[in-house]
């Protein structure tokens, strides 16, 4: 008694994990940019202002 071979799945089921994977990824770049990044480019350039701030001040 044979099988019968099973076609189109392996097409099917790589375009879902094709666009299941580049969405996560890019929800997590999206998650990683605005959540990380951007506070600490903030923190950093608060610091260096507040550095700069300082030297004049000295002077």
């Amino acid at each position: 008694m044979p099988i019968a071979p099973i076609t189109g799945k392996l097409r099917k089921r790589f375009w879902l994990d094709l666009t299941t994977a580049l969405g996560l990824g890019i929800s997590g770049g999206f998650a990683f940019w605005y959540g990380v990044h951007l506070k600490h480019v903030q923190k950093q350039e608060e610091l260096y202002l507040r550095l700069e701030r300082a030297r004049q001040q000295e002077q």
